[in-house]
Parts: C-alpha cells; sequence; structure tokens
C-alpha cells in the first residue's frame, strides 16, 4: 500500500473515530476558533470542532501532533508532514472541512521503536486521550495500531509501529472534528 493510500485508509478510519464521545461545546485551540453555534451538530458521525479558519486549524492540529510528539520520550526524528484540509462528509466543502497531518517518527536507534510505543500507550490517556484501540493489525507484518481520541481536543490520531519497515518508524495521522468557516468566508482547500 503506498503512503497516500495509507493516508487516505486511515482518515477514513478516523472519520468514524473522531467524535466517539466529542461534545459541541468547546473549540480545538487555535486562535479564530470559537464554540459551535449548534449543539450537536455532526457531520457523518463526526462531531463539530467549532469556528474556525482552515490556517488556524491547521495549526492547531500541528500543535496537537507536537503535542504527541513530545510524549514520545525517545530519541529520533519527525518526518516534515504538513497538514491538508478534507470535507467534511455530507456537509457543502466550501463551509465545512477538517484538517488533517500524518507524519512519521524515526527512532534514532531502531531498538527504541518498542519503548517510543509503549510510552504513548501510557502517556496519552494522562494527557485526555482516550485509547480506543490497541493491538497488532491483520497485515503479515502484524504492526501495533493504537487510535485514540481526544474530546478537548476535538481530534483523533491514528499510529501505527512499523517495526519491519526499513527503516522501522512509528506513522502518524491526527484528524481533526469537522469545523466550520467564520461567516463570509470559504474553506481554503490545501
Amino acid at each position: 500500500m503506498t503512503e497516500r493510500a495509507l493516508v487516505l485508509a486511515v482518515a477514513l478510519v478516523l472519520t468514524t473515530l473522531t467524535g466517539c464521545g466529542m461534545t459541541d461545546d468547546s473549540a480545538a485551540g487555535g486562535s479564530g476558533s470559537s464554540p459551535a453555534t449548534s449543539s450537536g451538530d455532526t457531520s457523518g458521525g463526526i462531531r463539530s470542532a467549532g469556528i474556525s479558519t482552515s490556517r488556524d486549524a491547521s495549526d492547531a492540529m500541528e500543535a496537537v501532533s507536537s503535542g504527541i510528539y513530545d510524549l514520545i520520550k525517545v530519541k529520533g526524528k519527525a518526518s516534515d508532514g504538513r497538514p491538508g484540509v478534507q470535507q467534511c462528509p455530507g456537509k457543502d466543502r466550501d463551509t465545512y472541512f477538517r484538517i488533517f497531518h500524518p507524519w512519521s517518527f524515526y527512532p534514532t536507534s531502531p531498538a527504541d521503536l518498542d519503548a517510543a510505543m509503549e510510552n504513548l500507550k501510557a502517556a496519552l490517556p494522562r494527557h485526555g486521550w482516550k485509547i480506543v484501540q490497541y493491538g497488532p493489525d491483520t497485515s503479515v507484518n502484524r504492526n501495533v495500531v493504537l487510535i485514540a481520541d481526544n474530546d478537548e481536543q476535538k481530534a483523533g490520531v491514528h499510529i501505527t509501529r512499523m517495526k519491519k519497515r526499513n527503516p522501522p518508524k512509528l506513522s502518524l495521522t491526527v484528524v481533526s472534528g469537522c469545523y466550520q468557516v467564520p461567516d463570509g468566508q470559504e474553506v481554503e482547500h490545501f
């Protein structure tokens, strides 16, 4: 499976998960955000993340990714993946959007890959994340997958430990809830 296909597959999985327990009474961080105007509004099962411009929401999801990176606690390097914009299912693409941020973490020593995943598994719940899935996938490589939601940050994360990859890495995708642009503006797609 190509990296792009993997990102799209992960985004589809997170479409269902980022909204499991999200509420509409607070927005994700970032300037320009404010609470959603209609309580209980969902987009194809995805809860509202509030009102924001695409750029401010992108900055907020980068901050979420940065917080996750800090929890790894293993020396290594993160890829330079930039956030992108995707449509909220069943909503006007010029008014509603989600942010997805795919990136990878490469430990300095491949032996530290397991420690990086265990650190995330232990630390995410202490930082407001609810782990909704953890364990090996059905691939030949039996990659370990961790999926978690954060109601406060209106985000979900899908993490895959790819031990047999060359080089070994953690593949991460952070996905936001569904944002609405401020009145009079349109979604900036990037």
